[in-house]
């Protein structure tokens, strides 16, 4: 079964409170000493708005559990998934996500330490999609692979969606770590990797040369988070240098933002 790299290393995500399912979302993992790291958005783990830090949810409920539809078994001829727990709060409902040291939810990023992956077929984000291979800039083409409104595209594979980067990648939006992008993408997206991809032969590279590849490529450039008005296609992206800086720095959730709602 040749599937695009990227296609298994999406995940469908579900946040509940006390079992009840509140919203999907999408995450993707990346390892760091070596440990796994679920990395989405910081309001789909707390369902809060970043904004106004408001519980989202209309019955003002707020996750305790994420339920991450993970990778168990890829063959060339098989693929299975399953669900697993992940606790997103402790015994002091404390949150468990690290957030920005910095900024914390101005950036609309988290990174969940997994604990629950015994039998999961982890297929991570490397530092080979750190590096900028491809070229990517304003009006330049990007994918974010994800799930829009919990759909998948067969079994539980992601859905791709094609953008344009709408925004200097150089400059930051709104004075944070973040770009935007022109694409149609809905409720379910959100935590979605953004990638410039190639999946081979001729392509454009970042030093302004046309190369050919051998084999599919791609940049890892940020996480989606959403659009910056619902009327709007304008969505932000969150640059991955934000991304690394969080997992570097360990600094667990604000607990004052925080209940069960």
């Amino acid at each position: 079964m040749a599937l695009a790299p990227p296609s298994t290393r999406s995940l469908l995500l579900s946040s509940k409170a006390n079992n009840i399912p509140l919203s999907s979302a999408t995450g993707f993992t990346v390892m760091h000493n070596d440990l796994p790291l679920l990395i989405t958005n910081w309001h789909v783990v707390s369902g809060r708005n970043p904004i106004t830090g408001q519980p989202m949810a209309a019955s003002g409920a707020t996750p305790d559990t994420l339920t991450i539809r993970h990778l168990t078994k890829v063959t060339s001829e098989e693929i299975n998934w399953d669900d697993f727990d992940e606790p997103l709060i402790d015994n002091e409902e404390r949150p468990l996500w690290f957030e920005h040291p910095d900024y914390g939810r101005r950036v609309d990023v988290v990174a969940l330490p997994l604990t629950n992956t015994q039998g999961v077929h982890i297929q991570p984000y490397g530092p080979e999609v750190m590096k900028s291979t491809l070229r990517a800039g304003v009006s330049d083409w990007v994918n974010i692979i994800g799930f829009p409104f919990g759909q998948s595209a067969g079994g539980s594979l992601p859905i791709w969606t094609k953008g344009a980067i709408a925004s200097e990648l150089e400059v930051d939006y709104g004075l944070l770590p973040c770009f935007l992008i022109d694409a149609r993408t809905r409720q379910g997206q959100s935590g979605s990797p953004v990638l410039a991809y190639s999946p081979g032969g001729a392509t454009e590279m970042a030093g302004g040369k046309t190369g050919f590849l051998s084999g599919p490529a791609g940049n890892l450039l940020g996480v989606y988070s959403g659009r910056i008005n619902s009327e709007s296609d304008i969505g932000r992206v969150w640059k991955f240098n934000a991304v690394a800086e969080i997992i570097v720095a360990h600094h667990r959730g604000d607990n004052s933002l925080h209940g069960k709602g």
